[in-house]
């Protein structure tokens, strides 16, 4: 007699040991995740035999199975065919007539439909005269499948992005630094200045992981907008040795993952794909690749990276969380303590924190996962010439050569080492230049021969250093008053006035925001004088804390 295999799917697992089926859930999640990949390397079964305390033979023997399975967690499980001791079952063959018919007819892009299925099994089974089993069961069978599974099958890859993980699988990596991926997102949280210590709005971060140890390599805090630049500076911080840097934030915390990448990914977007970075990439033999459009899995860890750091970001002052909602009548400006300085230092802490939370995935540490894989490949070289190694990513422009030297929007850059040049430049193509945004106070020229780059700084060596952004910020200022003719002096004079402007406002919004406070801090007066007027809502707190410990006990997808 069939009592239908809903029955007996719902049953199976109470003969078994509590520890023999929880065995069997685990190997059914690890092995359901290879599954969903086109390819399963060595290291990926690996990976996962580590996992399951298991040989990588076993692991593929695993994988076999459930491919050929129907998705259930006792596909998994060696000699067994749905049923289980003391149930009613059906014969082990006309098991396999129904495995193969829903394999080979319901779980392809034909999209059969479960009758068209069960009508299929009938015939098989009557014309070798076998037990025929009800339509019921056939269908609960159908039910019992892993959903991922079903739908990519059925309808292909895109029909389940909704249905898997964020970000899905990126490409198998087999050691450290064969790919990194570098992304980006706004932080949750405003920054005050250093000077007063004004709000000065959200900054960007930009991240880049090791795909195989899921190690951050490098990281770069900036109040502009992701781009090329930000890439390039990221992956300029990726390749160097961080001791020196650290030292220099006075942090005493060990970061030792750096090298430069084989392969680097980065979203499909135009600003990413300069001449900068792609040259600079070239030059160092290293593989940019871009995100398949419509594939969003290339950037799952990445992506689950930074929704992980934002977490911890909302126990910070001054966050802005997530949303409206979440943040309600928490006031981001009011409560903001942390300098751009500050927010990098306690970066700097978060991510040596979860290189040594142990991960869920991988079954071990960031860390240790790295130093399996120097111990496998060596420890990676890191660039001996930082500066050097971050000129290659900067934006590129091209000028001519003129008596006094180059000049970059107005900029006039002058160094004794260009006289050689200057009497033949009549005969020399236009210069390849780089400019770091940050900082313009200097120039990298490359040289005619293409063998080195030379430091050019300002002509007028008394004129400040200044961003991109302010200078550019300075010539729309220029330009609104109707002056077509802008010349160096007139520039740098207007920027020199525009931090005026602002200096003096921060004082004076600093100088009235205390005056405030003080005053609702004051005690109350006698009855017969007036009390004193009720502090504004924008009124500054400034006894917080700078800055919060981090906790990352809870981190387990990084």
């Amino acid at each position: 007699m069939d009592s239908g295999h809903e029955g007996m799917s719902a049953t199976q697992h109470l003969t078994m040991s509590d520890s023999d089926w929880e065995k069997a859930r685990a190997q059914a999640r690890v092995i359901a995740d290879l599954a969903g990949r086109s390819e399963v390397g060595v290291a990926a079964a690996d990976e996962a035999a580590e996992k399951l305390g298991v040989s990588r033979r076993q692991i593929y023997l695993l994988l076999g199975r459930y491919r050929q399975g129907t998705g259930l967690v006792t596909d998994l499980l060696s000699g067994q065919s749905g049923g289980g001791r003391g149930t009613s079952r059906l014969p082990d063959e006309v098991e396999e007539i129904i495995r193969d018919t829903i394999r080979t007819r319901f779980l392809s892009q034909q999209k059969r439909t479960m009758g068209s299925v069960h009508r299929e099994i009938i015939r098989i089974c009557a014309r070798r005269g076998l037990p025929v089993p009800s339509r019921n069961t056939v269908i609960a069978r159908i039910k019992h499948m892993n959903p991922v599974e079903v739908g990519r099958r059925r309808g292909g890859p895109d029909s389940v992005r909704p249905l898997q993980s964020a970000g899905g699988q990126p490409p198998v990596t087999e050691d450290i630094l064969e790919q990194i991926q570098i992304d980006h997102t706004v932080i949750d949280v405003i920054v005050v200045d250093d000077r007063e210590r004004l709000p000065i709005g959200r900054p960007y971060l930009t991240v880049a992981i090791d795909v195989f140890s899921r190690c951050l390599l490098g990281m770069v805090v900036t109040l502009e907008p992701p781009s090329a630049v930000s890439v390039g500076l990221c992956l300029a911080h990726a390749a160097r040795d961080k001791r020196p840097w650290l030292e220099q934030l006075g942090l005493d915390v060990d970061w030792p993952m750096s090298g430069k990448p084989r392969a680097l990914y980065v979203d499909n977007a135009r600003e990413f794909k300069s001449e900068a970075l792609t040259r600079g990439c070239q030059q160092h033999g290293i593989d940019l690749d871009y995100r398949p459009l419509g594939q969003p899995q290339y950037g799952g860890i990445i992506e689950r990276v930074i929704g992980t750091a934002m977490q911890e970001i909302h126990e910070l002052p001054g966050t802005t969380f997530s949303n409206p909602v979440q943040r309600g009548s928490y006031d981001s400006e009011k409560k903001a303590a942390l300098t751009m300085a500050e927010l990098e230092k306690w970066l700097v802490l978060a991510v040596a924190s979860y290189h040594g939370t142990m991960h869920r995935t991988l079954g071990q540490t960031p860390a240790g996962r790295w130093e399996n894989g120097v111990e496998k490949a060596g420890r990676p070289a890191v660039t001996r010439r930082p500066t050097a190694f971050l000129v290659d990513f900067l934006p590129v422009i091209r000028r001519s050569l003129t008596r006094t030297g180059f000049v970059v929007d107005h900029v006039h850059y002058f160094s004794n080492a260009l006289k050689p040049w200057i009497g033949q430049r009549g005969d020399l193509e236009k210069f390849i230049i780089r400019r770091d945004p940050r900082d313009i106070s200097r120039i990298w020229v490359l040289e005619p021969g293409g063998g080195a780059y030379l430091e050019v700084p300002y002509r007028t060596l008394s004129n400040p250093a200044v961003s991109v952004w302010e200078h550019r910020q300075a010539l729309a200022r220029l330009r609104e008053r109707g002056q077509s003719q802008v010349n160096e002096q007139v520039l740098f004079r207007m920027i020199e006035q525009m931090r005026q402007i602002a200096e003096t406002a921060e004082k004076t919004t600093k100088r009235t925001r205390r005056e405030q406070q003080r005053r609702a801090d004051s005690p109350a007066r006698p009855q017969t004088v007036p009390s004193p007027p009720s502090p504004p809502d924008d009124a500054v707190d400034l006894g917080g804390p700078a800055h919060r410990g981090v906790r990352f006990e809870e981190i387990e997808q990084w």
